[in-house]
């Protein structure tokens, strides 16, 4: 896959899933055109396929015109799914078939953001190591326990290719590049793009501790670092103000000063928050989700996440009603005032 320099073009298909990212997608699809620009020659060549050749929505609303269904899809060397919100409830056999066929052909087969999660539904993702958006990277892992996945920001295993999502696109695709036809193209494609630094496969998703919540306190950034390692067996106040070299009234003051919230409460918050994840993102029952989330009983759970977010568990699950870029901006606007709530 993108190997064989004199293998030109090389052909894509980009097969589109309802809601998927627009910007994983762009940032795809912007390097190959940019290349072939800088190249002055047909490098790339890409078509946009959905399962039945009609219109697809993006998550931003946005439809995409494709240029046919998924059965002409068998023309394309490299196939790429990409999605994006809601990808756990996708369920297409047609899909998934046709993905399991392009892989006996010894086709390259691919996902940009959540697409892993299509991927693995096919069984194309076992003995393969993959990424997946870090947002959905809990949900994953737990309906998907065997399959090897990362926080990186892409992956490339053999015939499979998967990316985080986002910008991350637009690094995978100038690395490929690179390979095919050489560094220099790659770095006057990523010029072009006022993208001053090709990441490497193994760079992270998200950003810096420090830079998310805005403290560079490094025994408090420490603290905070063991709690998001520690979810499903959360660690006493003890232990955390002990692992950082600190008594617990040092780290109550900490706290306190730097975020507004008791050690005890920033730390069941976010749970909280990766316990949403797994109700929105699998079909995990509350109980599984409140035992991965470590809370010792699902009534303790439901208590603590209606007090948390207004809702028990059960009615977060109902909110699936409300899909896409509606849910997400309601999730967002409750997440910067939930630490701080008493």
């Amino acid at each position: 896959m993108f190997d064989d320099p004199n293998e030109i073009p090389t052909r894509i298909g980009f097969l589109l899933v309802n809601n998927f990212s627009m910007m994983a997608f762009a940032s795809a699809v912007e390097p190959l055109r940019s290349a072939n620009r800088m190249a002055n020659e047909t490098l790339y060549e890409w078509r946009v396929y959905s399962v039945d050749g009609r219109p697809v929505s993006a998550s931003n609303g946005i439809e995409v015109v494709p240029d046919g269904p998924m059965a002409q899809l068998d023309r394309e060397k490299v196939v790429a799914v990409v999605a994006g919100i809601d990808v756990q409830k996708f369920e297409d056999e047609r899909v998934l078939g046709f993905l399991r066929r392009a892989s006996r052909q010894g086709r390259a087969v691919g996902a940009l953001c959540t697409g892993s999660h299509v991927l693995a539904k096919a069984g194309l993702l076992d003995d393969r190591r993959c990424t997946i958006h870090w947002e959905n990277l809990g949900g994953f892992t737990e309906e998907f326990p065997e399959i090897e996945v990362s926080s990186d920001l892409y992956e490339i295993d053999r015939d499979r290719f998967t990316c985080s999502g986002g910008t991350a696109s637009l690094d995978m695709m100038l690395h490929l590049i690179g390979r095919q036809h050489g560094q220099t193209l790659a770095n006057q494609v990523s010029e072009q793009f006022i993208h001053d630094r090709i990441r490497e496969p193994h760079d992270h998703q998200r950003m810096e501790l420090r830079a998310r919540i805005g403290v560079s306190h490094p025994k408090l950034i420490s603290v905070i670092s063991e709690m998001e390692a520690n979810l499903e067996e959360p660690l006493t106040q003890t232990d955390l103000a002990e692992r950082a070299g600190l008594s617990t009234r040092q780290l109550e003051r900490l706290f306190r000063k730097y975020l507004n919230a008791t050690p005890t409460r920033y730390y069941l918050t976010l749970r909280l928050q990766r316990a949403r994840q797994l109700l929105t993102q699998t079909s995990m029952s509350i109980l599984s989700v409140a035992l991965a989330c470590g809370f010792v009983s699902a009534s303790h759970f439901s208590k603590c996440y209606r007090e948390c977010f207004g809702r028990t568990p059960r009615a977060e699950r109902a909110i699936g009603g409300v899909t896409g870029s509606a849910r997400i901006a309601l999730i967002a606007d409750e997440l910067p005032v939930l630490a701080g709530q008493a």
